[in-house]
C-alpha cells in the first residue's frame, strides 16, 4: 500500500538580525495562512574577551527566536484548542 502525502499549506519564516560588536539581535516572524503573523524576539551577547564571529552570535539569537516563536505558536493552538472545544484543554509540551 503508497500512502501520497500532499502539501496543503506551506509557512514562510522570517529572521532579520540587528548586530553591533557586542550584541546580536534576531527577529522571526511567520504569517499563517489566516493572515495572523506571529513575531518573536532573540538576543545574543558576545563576552568581551571572545573573539567577534558574527555568525555564532546569528546562530544563538537565531535559536532563541525561534524558540519563542514555537512557544508562542503552541499557545496559540492551545487557546484555539480551547476555545473550539468550550473546555480548558491539558497543556501542549514540547
Amino acid at each position: 500500500m503508497i500512502v501520497m502525502m500532499h502539501t496543503t499549506v506551506g509557512w514562510h519564516v522570517e529572521l532579520e538580525f540587528t548586530e553591533d560588536d557586542q550584541h546580536t539581535r534576531a527577529v522571526a516572524m511567520v504569517r499563517l495562512p489566516d493572515g495572523t503573523e506571529v513575531r518573536a524576539h532573540g538576543h545574543a551577547s558576545r563576552h568581551r574577551v571572545d573573539s567577534r564571529q558574527p555568525r555564532v552570535g546569528e546562530e544563538v539569537a537565531g535559536a532563541r527566536a525561534l524558540n519563542e516563536l514555537a512557544m508562542q505558536l503552541l499557545t496559540k493552538a492551545h487557546d484555539e484548542i480551547d476555545a473550539a472545544s468550550g473546555r480548558t484543554s491539558h497543556p501542549i509540551h514540547v
